[in-house]
Parts: structure tokens; C-alpha cells; sequence
């Protein structure tokens, strides 16, 4: 049985070097171009999985006359670091990611989609008390460097806190539930399905989750913008076939039901596992939503607060002088150097949705 977990929703920054080289191009059968798609499973990219199975993607292909190939890989940063190398013309990841492995590592990259964003599905709890301040001087078990780590850090601000009060514990995503359930492990945090595993244990208290800090985990489908740019047909096709899955799955008759069992069995769980993780993400099932939401000013805010999370890391290059040294583009503006720009977050291909144009 597949895990549910989305495989350490790391941004590590990818060790792949001169990858600006070796960027993918299509691969050209007889008669039309051919493009690679890879996905990793969590709730909000498992629509993908059904798109490929239903015939949907294949579909949309066929309209702009190119082909599509759908992959499933199993480790997550490893997808990335393998679009990063050119090996995927198109990957699911966070926004955090986007920013610190492809953008780091010199790879111009386009946030086509933006399909959804973590409401409640990360979250800190803590043994014992039902207060966020308590974490001070606590050792805290996550994976590090990943969007728990963020999440971690947005909330000790939240209270006047900082990391400097506290002492992170790097923890694989696969021993998190078993370390909570020892007596020495009293903080935690994580990201379903492993939070809903760790909350319903004797004495754990959710005391701070990402819906507290809506709209910052954002999971996106990123193409490389030199391949997006060469070929627009590619943009059309998987934005098309997006939101056909889109309208399929959050109807309420028996397709929508069948989709989303589809893909709640081919993550590990069943139709009320899934619809749980659902009800703690925000899907934008709807194009005019995502498109609003992508061009409005606290994008560009968001990602200035992950820039500079990242940058106190050291996830932006050992070359970094700032936080703004990655230019991140998006409709409100750019944060960072306009002579840089390597993330860019295009909404043209989800308004042509929302408007009926493809």
C-alpha cells in the first residue's frame, strides 16, 4: 500500500550542478512533440494520477496535437532535483521548493498552476499543554528544512518567539508518529496524514496549524519557462485538463465520488481518508479563484517571507547576499533582482480557463 505522506516536502537545494544547460527540450515523435509530467502523492496532486487514468490528460494532449506523459515518482525531492536536471518538462512541488532547488539552482521556472493551498493540513502540537508558548525550550521533532520547519518559525512569531527559544530535532517523516509516541519526544511538528495519526494520541494538543497562516503553503504545477515559452500548446493542455479534473472531482454526484475514490485508493486510504484531507486544503476548484488569488498582493508578500526564511537557511546558494538576491515575479510585482528573476508565477494560462479559451 502506497504511503499517503507527501515524501519529506523538503526544500533541500538540489546538488545537481550546471544544470542552466541541460534543460529539457521536447522529445519529438514523428509527427508532434512529447512532454513529461511527474507527481508525487499527497492530496492535492493526486488529481493528476486520475487525469492520466480517466483519459483526461491524454485528451486535452490530443487537442493542441502534442502528447503528455504522466509519471509517478516516489520520492519527492527527487522529482524536483530531476526537473531541476531537465529530465521532467513539468513537477508538482511547493512554493518553498520552486523558490530554493529549480530557482537556486538557475533554473528559470513558471508556476503554471496554482492548485491549492495547506489549510490545516500542517500543524505543531505539543504534549501536555494546549499553549504555543510552551515550546520554549523544548526539543522540537521534524523534518528540517521543510515546510513543517517554515511553518514551525511562522508560528514562534506569532507569540514573540524565535528558533534561537527552541531546538529542532531532524526527524524522517516515516519515524514522526512513533517518536511523538515516547516519553521524550514532547513537540512535534508535521503534515497529514501523520498530524491527524499524532492528535488523536493521549495528551497531544494542536496548538498552531497552517490555516493560521492561510495561503502561504502553496502546492503548484511548475513548467520550465524556456519549454512553456517555445511551446504554449503544452500550458493550455495541462491547464485544460486541470480543471476538467477540477469540475470532475468536486461534483456531488457519483463521478465526482468515483474520481475521488480513485484517489484515495491510489494514495493509501479510502473516500473519507481523502475527503478529510480535503476538507484542511484549499483547493481552488475553480479557475477565477486561483487566478485571484495568484494576482493579488499578498503573493508577493508571501513569497518575501519565504525568501528570507530560505536566505537565513542558507537554501538560496552559498552565493546569496540577501534574501531578494532570487527575483520571484508575480503579477503584483517582483520581489527580489528584476535581473534574476528564475520563479515566476503566470496566471495567463488559468484566465484563459476561467474565461472559456482553451
Amino acid at each position: 500500500m502506497k504511503s499517503f505522506a507527501r515524501f519529506a516536502r523538503s526544500f533541500s537545494l538540489a546538488l545537481t550542478v550546471g544544470l542552466a544547460t541541460t534543460l529539457s527540450t521536447p522529445a519529438v515523435s514523428a509527427d508532434k512533440p512529447s512532454y513529461k509530467l511527474a507527481w508525487t502523492i499527497y492530496v492535492g496532486w493526486m488529481p493528476w494520477d486520475y487525469g492520466a487514468a480517466s483519459g483526461i490528460v491524454d485528451k486535452w494532449a490530443d487537442k493542441y496535437d502534442i502528447d503528455i506523459e504522466v509519471v509517478q515518482v516516489n520520492d519527492y525531492i527527487e522529482s524536483i532535483n530531476q526537473f531541476t536536471a531537465g529530465a521532467f518538462d513539468a513537477t508538482v512541488m511547493t512554493n518553498m521548493d520552486a523558490l530554493t532547488i529549480p530557482a537556486a539552482s538557475g533554473v528559470d521556472s513558471t508556476a503554471l498552476i496554482v492548485g491549492d493551498f495547506s489549510n490545516g493540513n500542517d500543524g505543531v502540537v505539543l504534549k501536555g499543554t494546549d499553549s504555543l508558548e510552551d515550546i520554549k525550550g523544548q526539543r522540537v521533532n521534524l523534518v528540517e528544512l521543510s515546510v513543517s520547519h517554515y511553518l514551525l518559525a511562522r508560528g514562534l512569531e506569532s507569540v514573540g518567539l524565535s528558533e534561537r527559544d527552541l531546538t529542532v530535532v531532524n526527524t524522517s517523516d516515516a519515524d514522526l508518529v512513533a517518536a511523538y509516541a515516547t516519553s521524550d519526544v514532547t513537540a512535534v511538528t508535521t503534515w497529514n496524514p501523520l498530524l491527524n495519526e499524532i492528535t488523536e494520541m493521549p495528551d497531544a494538543n494542536l496548538v498552531f496549524n497552517s490555516s493560521q497562516i492561510p495561503g502561504e503553503i502553496i502546492d503548484l504545477l511548475v513548467v520550465n519557462t524556456d519549454t512553456l515559452a517555445a511551446d504554449p500548446k503544452l500550458g493550455k493542455a495541462l491547464t485544460g485538463a486541470w480543471y476538467e479534473i477540477m469540475a470532475t472531482m468536486s461534483a456531488d454526484d457519483d463521478k465526482g465520488v468515483e474520481a475521488r475514490s480513485f484517489m484515495a485508493e491510489a494514495s493509501g486510504t479510502d473516500l473519507a481518508g481523502y475527503d478529510a484531507q480535503l476538507a484542511s486544503t484549499k483547493m481552488f476548484y475553480q479557475a477565477d479563484d486561483a487566478v485571484g488569488f495568484t494576482n493579488s498582493s499578498e503573493l508577493m508578500q508571501t513569497m518575501a517571507k519565504v525568501a528570507e526564511f530560505s536566505f537565513y537557511h542558507g537554501l538560496l546558494g552559498e552565493g546569496a547576499p540577501d534574501a531578494g538576491f532570487i527575483g520571484i515575479e508575480t503579477p503584483a510585482g517582483v520581489y527580489g533582482d528584476s535581473a534574476n528573476v528564475k520563479l515566476r508565477f503566470n496566471p495567463s494560462y488559468m484566465d484563459m480557463a476561467a474565461k472559456g479559451e482553451l
